[in-house]
């Protein structure tokens, strides 16, 4: 048994000596291994005879146990060791300066935000709903023909199966049609959000785009009172003394119709031949949405006395309003995730207060 305890001395001081675990790797293969001195003496045992088979089995399974027992406390030892010194060869100093972009509002949030905050302090409501929408809601509720161009798939974007009629909403309007079916009158509301168009992507169409629409139901309103509300609207987005006008026009859902052109908050309309306008293209003025008196037949779809009640509605483009209040000439550029957008477009609309 001399030489079995001699083993197991030489692989304890080895196994105390290893100063790594690339160093215990080796002393496990001499020491402790199926070929160490301790293994083959465990083997050897069946060659001894039987009255001192269960002594030495007993001596070397103890000499065994020991040299384990201490290369498994050596290697949590130097693992714990190793981890803390990776720990420290790639700590990072969380208190030196760096380059980091500062993030910002999208643009078109922050116009949404704007818009809507100028009519929650004229005493309006923010109302939502679904962008998959209802056929009837989006066309028939609104007065559209069974055979308008706006069905057609070149425009409308349905979805499947066609049987249960319903697709991705073309306007916001869907929202004021659900309002007026659940809600009491009087009623003042705006309707922020995304539409979609089978439109093709480029500089100046989206196929996803954002709307804000508007819409008053009570005794009494005209035209005279949709004037002025879009007039205040301007002139709280753009500045004071910017002027809007009304063109004819014809939408199923209003009667009378009008666009809604803004006069350019750049040029002030003094623009001409001797002093162009990129932003108005030397026009004066800018086309900004569309709007009327609400068509009685669309009241009566949601079981209103069209003897009592009148009202008007009108949508604008929120994604063209940041391009015309920002000078931006692509729409990709809103949806592409460029980092340097939204700060700068932000800045440019003056909407940090907004954003914070």
């Amino acid at each position: 048994m001399e030489p079995v305890e001699e083993a197991a001395s030489a692989a304890l001081a080895a196994i105390a000596a290893a100063s790594n675990l690339a160093d215990l790797a080796d002393v496990k293969a001499a020491h402790v291994g199926e070929k160490s001195p301790i293994a083959l003496a465990n083997r050897a045992i069946a060659d001894l005879p039987p009255d001192q088979r269960k002594a030495a089995g007993m001596a070397i399974g103890a000499a065994r146990a020991r040299v384990n027992e201490a290369f498994a406390a050596r290697e949590a030892e130097l693992s714990s060791l190793a981890l803390d010194e990776r720990l420290r060869a790639e700590a990072v100093d969380v208190t030196l300066p760096v380059a980091q972009p500062v993030g910002a509002i999208h643009p078109v949030t922050a116009m949404i935000h704007q818009m809507c905050d100028i009519f929650v302090a004229m005493g309006w409501e923010v109302a939502d709903g679904p962008e998959a929408e209802a056929e009837w809601l989006n066309f028939d509720a609104l007065n559209f023909t069974p055979d308008h161009p706006a069905r057609f798939l070149s425009d409308t974007l349905f979805l499947d199966p066609p049987e249960h009629h319903k697709l991705l909403r073309t306007q916001t309007s869907p929202v004021q049609m659900r309002t007026l079916l659940t809600r009491d009158l009087p009623l003042y509301i705006v309707s922020p959000g995304k539409v979609y168009r089978a439109d093709e992507y480029d500089a100046t169409h989206l196929p996803v785009f954002h709307q804000l629409e508007g819409l008053a139901v009570d005794k009494g309103l005209g035209m005279a009172d949709l004037r002025g509300t879009l007039d205040h609207l301007a002139q709280s987005l753009f500045g004071d003394g910017i002027e809007t006008r009304l063109r004819p026009h014809y939408f199923p859902f209003t009667e009378p119709s009008a666009e809604i052109d803004v006069r350019c908050f750049v040029c002030k309309g003094e623009c001409g031949p001797d002093k162009p306008c990129r932003t108005c293209k030397s026009e004066g003025w800018i086309e900004w949405g569309g709007c009327g008196v609400v068509n009685p037949r669309v009241l009566a779809a949601a079981g209103i006395d069209t003897d009592v009640w009148s009202g008007f509605a009108f949508g604008m483009g929120i994604d063209r309003t940041v391009m015309f209040s920002t000078g931006a000439r692509d729409l990709r550029d809103f949806v592409e995730g460029d980092m340097r957008f939204a700060p700068l477009f932000g800045r440019l609309l003056d909407l940090e207060e907004v954003a914070a």
